[in-house]
């Protein structure tokens, strides 16, 4: 269900989600563990982010001298370009000299760290400066795209209807960066390549799976119970992760597995316990639909859920392919035989597929093809 209003929020255009502080430093702290001097001496943009509503910008402004930072840059989109109803100005904004009526509602704003401007020899939230950009804040526009090739690392949680665009985005750059996006996303063709070829990968991770989003009042109603807590006043999606190109340790942490031969014995999931494991029909690779039970002492191709590469290790294992959609045709896959069309109608050439207990030629969800490293 969680997924479901996921994807109605990003067709809706429904992009009001605040990350939690909490998560951001949980994130965060991954890489300076990894690398404490990670962000020392860099200029951070975090577009999409308004400090009145966004914890990312108070978060790297309270820590901007802990981290070493050289300038912190934050922009937001313009009201009217965010279709929020029954908006208000914020005291923040209404009380400031530079406040103005028309463009409260069509100008992005932009807040930037830099210096000590109270002068009590401390940098921190408190000497953020802002002011409107000429332009809706919008990331497309030249007046942020020149922020992006400023900035050496950009962060954020982008718009989810606009993903995708954002990572060309930020790829085209060639700048370091952790960005907030759906599980999905991973077989992008625009993403994939990158993550097959070791560029981009997954970031730490929310805890336990669960990523909590604060939204506004007036979104309430777009989900279900289960997804929104009216406690809490946030909702939650099982489907996100980070991406980023910034190394951090637990990547490099190889999965602890069972061999082939134990995970017949003694595997958790009724598919392979005292089963074993299928093998494709028109491609050399054994399914396998869980993470956990990835046979360690296997030698073949491996096709495997999309959640692996949450747990992937690069050295352990490299990653072949993917097969979303049709993009198994990319992989050679041998052509889905007539005969067994009457038994399956839904599947058709490019597709994976193996034949079930029952006889029935069937197609797996979503699969990553890996091997071990040798």
């Amino acid at each position: 269900m969680a997924n479901t209003n996921l994807q109605n929020a990003k067709t809706a255009k429904n992009d009001e989600f605040y990350t939690q502080y909490q998560d951001i430093q949980k994130e965060i702290n991954a890489y300076l563990e990894y690398d404490p001097d990670v962000f020392r001496g860099k200029t951070v943009l975090l577009p999409c982010d308004d400090p009145e509503w966004s914890n990312f910008t108070k978060f790297f402004a309270q820590n901007f001298e802990a981290f070493g930072l050289k300038k912190l840059i934050s922009t937001s989109y313009a009201v009217e370009s965010k279709r929020i109803k029954d908006w208000q100005p914020t005291l923040f904004e209404t009380q400031s000299p530079y406040y103005d009526t028309d463009k409260s509602r069509t100008n992005g704003k932009i807040f930037v760290l830099d210096e000590d401007i109270n002068g009590d020899g401390r940098f921190n939230i408190n000497d953020l400066q802002w002011s409107y950009l000429e332009g809706d804040g919008d990331f497309r526009s030249d007046e942020v795209k020149a922020l992006r090739d400023e900035a050496d690392i950009i962060i954020t949680n982008p718009p989810f209807s606009l993903f995708r665009e954002f990572m060309e985005w930020v790829i085209e750059s060639g700048k370091q960066f952790v960005c907030i996006g759906s599980m999905n996303a991973v077989s992008y063709k625009e993403i994939f390549p990158l993550i097959k070829d070791n560029k981009i990968w997954l970031g730490n991770g929310f805890s336990a799976g669960n990523a909590f989003f604060g939204i506004p009042d007036t979104a309430k109603k777009d989900y279900v119970e289960g997804v929104y807590d009216a406690k809490t006043n946030l909702v939650k999606f099982r489907n996100c992760c980070w991406y980023t190109n910034i190394d951090h340790g637990r990547r490099h942490e190889p999965l602890p597995l069972m061999t082939m031969e134990d995970n017949i014995l003694y595997s958790k999931h009724k598919e392979i316990k005292g089963k074993g494991y299928v093998h494709y029909e028109n491609y050399d690779a054994i399914d396998v639909p869980y993470t956990d039970a990835i046979p360690s002492d296997y030698e073949g191709m491996m096709g495997v859920p999309l959640t692996f590469l949450d747990k992937y290790c690069p050295e352990q294992f490299e990653i072949i392919g993917q097969t979303q959609g049709d993009s198994g045709k990319e992989l050679g896959l041998k052509p889905y035989p007539r005969e067994l069309k009457k038994l399956n109608s839904s599947l058709r050439d490019g597709q994976l597929y193996y034949i079930d207990e029952n006889g029935i030629p069937q197609k797996p969800y979503a699969r990553i093809l890996i091997r071990k490293k040798q």
